[in-house]
């Protein structure tokens, strides 16, 4: 239930972010056309037309982030692979603009960004906890020896850790 409750409180959050960031990027845009602002001899026109574009694609990749753990959160299954890489993606990127945050904007936009950061790693380690958990050794249903080993390979379930030494005396713990 918990796992589900956070992909949903994070899917509703990136939207919301998405709208606001969309928002700030259209006043900005606006603002550079109506002053006529040029940095370095650059065409206003270009900054401006620029800034809706970025404004659009930081919108579209949160409203996908936020897609895609809205179907986690439906479907109570781990991300694929795809839907992992963004997330991931999407986590960096939150807080590398944490980081940036923190010294040029506030305190209050550092925790804006490092919550949502949360909320993502938080639904990327649940899923992947309940995965680890529930996979069957040897499932891989690849072509070859048992459990999807190359013929002539050890069997997954053949090999056993040794417990671990007691305190004081060094060996190797693996065979």
């Amino acid at each position: 239930m918990l796992r589900r409750l956070v992909a949903g409180l994070a899917a509703i959050v990136l939207v919301a972010e998405a709208a606001v960031l969309v928002l700030v990027h259209l006043v900005l845009g606006r603002t550079t056309r109506n002053q006529s602002m040029s940095i370095a001899g650059m065409d206003p026109d270009v900054m401006s037309t620029a800034t809706y574009a970025m404004g659009a694609g930081i919108g579209a990749f949160l409203l996908l982030c936020a897609v895609l753990l809205a179907v986690v959160a439906v479907r109570d299954r781990a991300p694929g692979t795809f839907a992992r890489v963004v997330l991931v993606t999407a986590a960096v990127t939150h807080g590398l603009l944490g980081a940036v945050a923190a010294g040029l904007v506030g305190w209050g936009a550092f925790t804006v960004t490092m919550v949502i950061l949360c909320l993502l790693v938080l639904t990327l380690t649940l899923y992947a906890a309940q995965d680890e958990g529930t996979a069957t050794p040897g499932a891989t249903g690849a072509p070859g020896g048992p459990g999807g080993a190359p013929a002539g390979a050890p069997d997954v379930q053949d090999v056993q850790d040794t417990p671990p030494p007691p305190y004081g005396e060094l060996r190797p713990t693996n065979p």
